[in-house]
């Protein structure tokens, strides 16, 4: 699908609609007034509200990635660069965790589980990439298939943000919730030698 100016439009309108009314009170006549196209537009990229979800979740996931990627250094270790994803997860997802929520309730109710898998596809490879690197030369130790565990190290890492955005989890700072995460992530790629031999 071409995503031309118009589909641009509508996305960043339906952002707008939707963090200030929530996904449930925000119609399509809104959004398109706030796209400033005609309703008609609307149904040429998208079926329903619903379906434009996904391409608010894409949206979001690549703000996420072009930072993560203009963060990145290549002359730094595996575990650094893990540090900067979790800072870049816990920025983004307090800077979008309202929408974060409608892409939450918008996906499961349109079921559109097999396009969040295809989005996030290019930040997996990125990661396994990472991860493939740093197991080449010992600074991590794994038997796993790399992009079931580059898979698993981007949920926790944003499963971690968002139980801390998104439930008010006010028992633990944020920054003691950022070290929980890096350290059970750095104990499974160092320890993991051990157990491949059990």
């Amino acid at each position: 699908m071409k995503q031309d100016n118009k589909y641009e439009l509508l996305v960043n309108a339906a952002l707008t609609v939707m963090k200030e009314k929530g996904f449930e009170k925000a119609s399509v006549s809104q959004i398109v007034k706030e796209a400033g196209v005609a309703q008609g537009t609307f149904y040429l990229y998208f079926d329903s509200k619903s379906a434009i979800v996904p391409a608010i979740a894409e949206k979001i996931l690549n703000a996420l990635f072009l930072k993560i990627k203009q963060s990145f250094n290549a002359e730094e270790t595996i575990f650094y660069t893990l540090e900067m994803i979790v800072e870049v997860t816990f920025d983004i997802t307090k800077e979008y965790r309202e929408l974060i929520l409608f892409c939450y309730s918008g996906l499961a109710y349109y079921h559109s589980f097999e396009r969040w898998e295809e989005i996030y596809q290019p930040y997996y490879s990125w990661l396994e990439e990472r991860l493939d690197h740093a197991n080449q030369n010992g600074l991590i130790h794994t038997n796993l298939d790399l992009n079931s565990l580059a898979k698993m190290i981007i949920d926790l890492i944003e499963n971690s943000a968002e139980t801390y955005y998104l439930t008010n989890e006010s028992d633990r700072s944020m920054e003691h919730s950022k070290n929980q995460v890096l350290l059970f992530i750095k104990s499974a790629l160092t320890d993991s030698q051990s157990l491949n031999k059990a």
